[in-house]
């Protein structure tokens, strides 16, 4: 059973980022083994929340918790790192070396010696590249992939480190009907074989029902999260 102890928490958040209003959320707890889903944040907004999650910025009001610490309290650069290491981060603003080779790309977490990577490198890009159904293109260069398959490599590179915690930012933004499916069956397949943490943000209610256990949707009025799902396994 995951923990009943929320590694995210926050509470009363408010941050201005000079969109039409600004970020409100009045409660939002994220558990081990928890994949949950949030629809009508749009893709500024959803960085925002992202970056408060991972104390890159912090609220203008209310608390941000993670992993026992308010994000206020982290004291200095290299705490903010040790605490950012904790979380992967599947985003467009997470840039693919188009011209390298989804190994290489796949290789950028563990190692900067891409055109001599060690038989250890090899083995851990092989390994992640079976779980992400990526292992035939190992060697064709990220530009000739479909969209696909480069959220696929983009998802390998926020799991390469094994984070607690997964945060994707509208992951299916660039995928057809069929492929935003596959991938968000896909997408709550990994992480709770991992036993991480899923926080999806997204304005497909569809995309968010395939992918997680609990769905839900901000009111941003109020920064109320209305549980959509129908059903919350958290606590059955």
């Amino acid at each position: 059973m995951p923990s009943r102890d929320p590694l995210v928490r926050l509470r009363g958040v408010t941050k201005d980022y000079r969109g039409l209003r600004p970020l409100r959320i009045e409660a939002l707890d994220i558990h081990q083994g928890q994949v949950l889903a949030v629809v009508g944040v749009d893709q500024v907004m959803a960085e925002v929340l992202v970056d408060l999650i991972t104390a890159a910025i912090v609220p203008d009001a209310g608390d941000v918790v993670v992993f026992g610490q308010g994000t206020r309290d982290i004291a200095n650069r290299d705490e903010w790192l040790a605490t950012l290491d904790r979380f992967g981060m599947l985003t467009e603003r997470a840039v693919l070396l188009d011209q390298l080779s989804v190994q290489q790309n796949l290789a950028l977490p563990f190692s900067l010696a891409l055109d001599d990577l060690s038989s250890n490198v090899l083995d851990r890009v092989a390994s992640l590249a079976r779980e992400l159904g990526l292992a035939e293109q190992l060697d064709e260069p990220v530009a000739a992939l479909p969209a696909h398959l480069r959220v696929r490599v983009r998802l390998g590179r926020a799991l390469a480190l094994d984070p607690h915690v997964l945060l994707a930012e509208h992951p299916n933004a660039t995928l057809d009907d069929r492929e935003q499916t596959e991938f968000a069956r896909d997408l709550s397949r990994i992480a709770k074989a991992r036993g991480a943490a899923c926080l999806v943000l997204t304005a497909s209610r569809r995309f968010a029902q395939a992918a997680a256990d609990d769905v839900f949707e901000l009111q941003p009025g109020t920064g109320a999260l209305k549980l959509s799902s129908g059903w919350r396994r958290w606590f059955s």
